[in-house]
């Protein structure tokens, strides 16, 4: 059997892993969150309970070093590290819990790794958005962009880049921590995905609820932006892929991007989706990007196709469609 513990193991990355990983009867899993952002739903609650056997869920918080003292001497075969402030309302509003939450997790989490006698392989789920800025502050960004990259922060003083911020030197702290502490890892820097319980406040979410309430005129921000969408069954496959591959279990630390290929307008996605719904508006208000947007995204993915042999599979109107499926059977919950 292996064991695999998965951080954010709530959230929408987290459960979709935790599905996809199960499809594998060798893997038991330990799911830990302190659900600030993913939430014990329906979905998440059925799911342990079915695969109660193989699956135990721990609420904790992963800022409290002590808490990772209940982890040791597990035999932990992987760590999966996803836990972390995520979406761009979040960045606005509270930039300082993003700095100081996101990165002192990954530290113990690296800290813990490190100590233990046998050493999990370790996955960092970084982001795009650590080299984002290049293009807007030096318009050298080359796309589709390549792992290697500079990582930029475009302006210390906006709080979007606090996001990735720690995902800069979260990548620093996983290569080197990795080294000194003699470890297998891996980097990945996810590319937009998308669908079924991705939360409310990325993009196709959004767009979702104002096609499901007939918004008219419709709303675009920075409708000429550009960006790939990759569904998340073909995310959490890839980072499976990535872990379980040989190329990944020696010293050096491997980064890689996911994402899809199909790059498209804001404007472009809408009508899309418009498509998906059988609706359309009759008019379209667009508005300036918000401060800090980045123009372009499209992630070059020849390195995780030549050394993990991973493409991504899902037509994006099928899995437009399957998201917003989703959202009209999941409404957003009205605040209380």
């Amino acid at each position: 059997m292996r064991k695999i513990l998965i951080t954010g193991g709530a959230g929408f990355i987290g459960l979709h892993l935790a599905k996809h990983l199960l499809k594998n009867p060798e893997n038991t899993l330990v799911l830990t969150d302190n659900l600030q952002r993913g939430r014990m739903d329906a979905e998440l609650t059925a799911f342990l309970e079915t695969n109660k056997d193989r699956v135990k869920f721990i609420q904790a918080d992963l800022t409290d070093v002590d808490v990772w003292e209940q982890f040791d001497h597990q035999d932990f075969d992987q760590l999966y590290h996803l836990a972390a402030i995520n979406g761009t309302k979040n960045f606005y509003d509270q930039p300082y819990p993003v700095l100081y939450i996101n990165t002192l997790v990954l530290i113990w989490g690296i800290e813990w790794a490190g100590r233990q006698s046998k050493k999990p392989k370790v996955m960092f789920t970084s982001s795009n958005e650590a080299y984002a800025g290049g293009l807007n502050a030096f318009g050298q960004l080359p796309i589709p962009t390549p792992e290697k990259v500079p990582l930029v922060i475009e302006d210390v003083y906006n709080p979007r880049w606090t996001y990735a911020g720690t995902k800069l030197i979260g990548e620093q702290f996983m290569i080197w921590g990795a080294k000194q502490h003699k470890f297998p890892a891996v980097i990945v820097r996810p590319h937009n995905f998308y669908g079924p319980r991705a939360g409310y406040d990325h993009v196709i979410p959004e767009f979702s609820e104002r096609i499901m309430n007939h918004v008219d005129p419709f709303v675009i921000n920075g409708a000429d932006d550009t960006r790939t969408f990759c569904y998340i069954e073909d995310a959490v496959r890839a980072m499976q892929m990535i872990m379980d591959h040989d190329k990944t279990s020696g010293e050096e630390v491997h980064t890689y991007h996911i994402g899809d290929r199909e790059e498209l307008t804001m404007r472009e996605l809408a009508e899309k989706m418009f498509d998906v719904a059988g609706w359309k508006p009759s008019s379209m208000t667009i508005n300036p990007s918000p401060a800090g947007s980045v123009k372009r995204r499209l992630a070059e993915i020849s390195k995780i196709r030549e050394h993990i042999g991973w493409e991504p599979e899902t037509d994006l109107m099928r899995g437009l469609k399957q998201t917003y499926e989703w959202y009209i059977a999941n409404p957003k919950p009205e605040k209380k």
